[in-house]
């Protein structure tokens, strides 16, 4: 009687019907926790957004940019207009009585000039203004030359691999030897009559050699023939892994042609790497214009550069001191922001580096 009694209490605590029953919508939840879809650029950005090194030099960067783009339009002097007078004032100082009476006289701008001025009588704020610019502008434009050469480069040589990959290599190293300022010079003596020529008889369309000067087309040349080459290697690098993968396998399946393989599939999963890349390029660039205005191989007069001021500031840095430090420090302070923005992109869009 009792093992009667006790088996079915025994089989009721094992067998429950409701522990089989279907679990509801609360207990679901309570279970199961499902994880937010977050896209590549969204997962990348919220990563970014935590490096406070890499956020702090991307304000530095805008900051920059509206010191170099938009002030000069309130700006009430020109990079080239020369304020008789008023030759080589110092940081604040006032402008001399006859200076103000021949400007009030002329309608001239007697606005202060916060950093001086240089010894043709020009306001040095907009030289510097201007002179960033033309750093910032060379970078971003050398940058983005080397961006599509080197990415087309490098995607062509590791998809097709082969001999085509042996032989396309073997001119990156012949490139690799070739000394850049020597073909600058090079470039700078050959080019600089028929350059001229061609700005003369067709101002409309070629006027602005004779601004910016031919020695920083040249630089412009010797970036698209040369600077490529590191880019070009990234690339065949993520290329020659990314073409393994089963994506690649089908797309040939169904038919792609081997352009559109490359610009769709292969290109587009390298774009992490190549934002990295082509943001850690910009400060090179800037870096080489500056050197090469400096030596006097950039920008033509009275365009300035960040390397012209400096080497303009040369003679008189003991009475100056100023005009040499001010567009030193922004070279120094745009290239440490775009080498900790690179870093930090790096570190977001790299899924090696994920924590």
């Amino acid at each position: 009687m009792e093992q009667e009694k006790m088996n079915p209490h025994f089989l009721s605590r094992q067998l429950d019907v409701s522990d089989f029953l279907p679990a509801d919508e609360e207990e679901k939840q309570s279970l199961v926790t499902m994880g937010q879809s977050v896209s590549f650029w969204k997962d990348g950005l919220g990563r970014l957004r935590k490096n406070k090194v890499a956020m702090v030099s991307l304000a530095v960067i805008l900051l920059v940019m509206l010191f170099a783009f938009v002030l000069p339009s309130f700006y009430p002097y020109s990079y080239e207009e020369q304020l008789r007078g008023r030759e080589n004032l110092g940081m604040l100082e006032p402008i001399p009585e006859k200076a103000l009476a021949l400007a009030e006289s002329k309608g001239l701008s007697t606005f202060p000039h916060l950093l001086g001025t240089d010894n043709m009588g020009r306001d040095y704020l907009i030289r510097v203004m201007m002179g960033t610019r033309i750093s910032l502008l060379v970078g971003i434009t050398a940058s983005a030359i080397i961006l599509v050469i080197g990415s087309l480069y490098g995607a062509v040589s590791g998809y097709f691999g082969g001999k085509v990959d042996l032989v396309m290599m073997r001119l990156v190293d012949v490139i690799y030897t070739v000394p850049d300022i020597l073909i600058i010079i090079l470039l700078s003596v050959t080019l600089k009559y028929p350059l001229k020529n061609l700005a003369s008889n067709y101002p409309a369309v070629f006027g602005w050699i004779d601004t910016v000067g031919v020695g920083l087309v040249c630089i412009f040349i010797v970036f698209a023939l040369l600077y490529w080459v590191g880019m070009a290697r990234i690339v065949r690098g993520q290329v020659l892994i990314l073409k393994e993968q089963e994506y690649v396998a089908a797309a040939k399946a169904l038919g792609a042609g081997s352009g559109h393989i490359i610009r769709r599939h292969l290109l587009t999963n390298c774009i992490g790497t190549l934002i990295v890349t082509t943001t850690l390029q910009i400060p090179s660039a800037i870096f080489t214009e500056s050197f090469l205005s400096f030596i006097g191989l950039g920008v033509a007069a009275p365009m300035p550069s960040l390397g012209s001021l400096a080497s303009a500031a040369i003679g008189g840095i003991n009475s100056y001191p100023h005009r040499l430090l001010i567009p030193a420090l922004m070279i120094s302070l745009i290239i440490l922001s775009f080498n900790l923005l690179g870093d930090g992109l790096r570190d977001a869009f790299d899924p090696k580096l994920k924590h």
